[in-house]
């Protein structure tokens, strides 16, 4: 089915691919923010530009979705892609104002650890949006989404019972109880993507 409704809209293909990008850049941006914590504030600008690009992407993909009298596919499922993607991109820009607005100094390695397995669901996203039309890619990337959904939940885990089990200083146990829960959120929604990618490629076989 895919095959021969490709043609009809080229663009919504584009758009999807070029809203995963923007979901691999915000990810490796706040890989950086952890990584180099003494340039914490330019990253996290430059992570909310790429966040009004998203935006703007999913803002003029509904357009085009109200406009367009053929698309790829059901245009609820367009229009939950983009949003859940989009989604994705502004809880990792919304981990980066946490890290900013807590005052993070000392980084934690499990939050280093977060942010990297975070950013490898982007990229497998990311080809698994490139994947859309092949049904045995996707679900390869799909899976290695949902192992790394799961190495998140465990990182966190061991990183909260480490909070509470030293005696740490509560602010700092506030501090990066936040964002720890921030970091684990947005994994899981990595495989909200995943999911609603599954359910798209299920219905076109």
């Amino acid at each position: 089915m895919f095959g021969r409704l490709i043609p009809r809209d080229d663009q919504f293909f584009d758009s999807f691919n070029q809203l995963a990008a923007l979901l691999v850049a915000a990810a490796q941006k706040l890989v950086q923010i952890f990584d180099d914590p003494t340039r914490a504030v330019q990253h996290v600008r430059a992570l909310k530009e790429i966040e009004h690009e998203a935006d703007d992407l999913t803002a003029a993909v509904s357009v085009r979705l109200n406009k367009s009298f053929i698309t790829p596919f059901d245009r609820e499922d367009i229009h939950m892609l983009v949003s859940r993607l989009d989604d994705v991109v502004d809880l990792i820009d919304g981990a980066a104002r946490r890290y900013e607005m807590l005052h993070i100094k000392d980084v934690r390695p499990q939050g280093c650890e977060l942010a990297r397995v975070l950013a490898s669901a982007a990229g497998h996203l990311q080809q698994a949006v490139s994947a859309i039309k092949k049904p045995i890619d996707l679900e390869r990337h799909i899976e290695a989404v949902k192992r790394l959904e799961e190495e998140a939940d465990g990182i966190y885990h061991q990183a909260v019972g480490q909070l509470f089990a030293n005696g740490a200083d509560p602010l700092d146990v506030m501090r990066w109880k936040e964002m720890y829960d921030s970091l684990e959120r947005t994994t899981d929604y990595c495989m909200r993507v995943a999911q609603v990618l599954r359910s798209i490629s299920l219905k076109n076989a």
